[in-house]
């Protein structure tokens, strides 16, 4: 899959984003590496302690189905680039921090990084 096709698939998802308080929509499109592509929306709530993220909105749909191996995310925004706070960096360096991570204003000026760039030294526990 082009990474211009997953970027549009982040930017028409995020209208579902639930946003009353910071009217800030973000959504996210994760690509795996069987390439099914699970899409995730920010959520906001009134304690503010229980919103997530549009990013780990996807990632918690696609590992609940099973999936543990990913290739990229797109994120898109209503209010020009995003790229993923500390919380979702380090979410997401738990399953591949390698991961591609592809954001911009629109589909014609994306810029791609991998997620271990963007957070550097990642932490993760040695798994059994």
């Amino acid at each position: 899959m082009e990474y211009k096709e997953l970027f549009k698939m982040a930017d028409q998802v995020k209208e579902n984003a639930y946003v009353p308080f910071s009217k800030f929509q973000v959504g996210a499109a994760l690509l795996t590496k069987d390439g099914q592509v699970y899409t995730g929306v920010n959520v906001e709530n009134s304690s503010y302690g229980g919103t997530i993220c549009a990013e780990r909105t996807a990632f918690v749909k696609a590992i609940s189905e099973g999936k543990r191996q990913f290739s990229a995310i797109a994120i898109a925004s209503s209010g020009g680039e995003a790229l993923p706070c500390g919380i979702c960096r380090q979410f997401m360096y738990e399953f591949c921090p390698e991961l591609d991570v592809i954001t911009g204003k629109d589909e014609n000026s994306l810029r791609v990084q991998p997620l271990n760039v963007l957070l550097p030294e990642g932490f993760r526990l040695e798994k059994e």
